[in-house]
């Protein structure tokens, strides 16, 4: 298997976004490129998919952005983004969520199949 079928991930997208922003505000391409370096390649998530879930969640409240210039590409603007307290309330949820999905999931898992 070569990665993560976007199917079986779509779900966790927000919850994944949302970790990389409890450890700091981030900007769409460094949020990409970390996705990727921790998933070991295993999941790369597509800039449509990322910014898509950028707008819903800050449309939810979870998220808020924010221009700052960046000093490694000259100065450039670009938009950050930071997770809000309901951020982390709805990370928190999505955290037991996925340990509840496991603990069914993995009832119906043979190994030995």
């Amino acid at each position: 298997m070569s990665g993560i079928s976007s199917d079986v991930i779509r779900g966790y997208n927000d919850t994944i976004i949302l970790y990389l922003l409890l450890q700091e505000p981030s900007y769409g391409y460094e949020i990409s490129r970390k996705i990727r370096t921790i998933s070991e390649e295993k999941y790369i998530i597509k800039e449509t998919t990322l910014y898509s879930a950028f707008r819903r969640m800050e449309n939810n409240g979870y998220i808020e952005s924010f221009n700052q210039e960046a000093e490694a590409s000259g100065g450039k603007k670009r938009t950050y983004y930071r997770i809000t307290e309901k951020g982390r309330v709805y990370y928190r949820e999505k955290c037991a969520e996925w340990n509840l999905t496991k603990d069914v999931i993995s009832r119906f898992i043979n190994e030995e199949a």
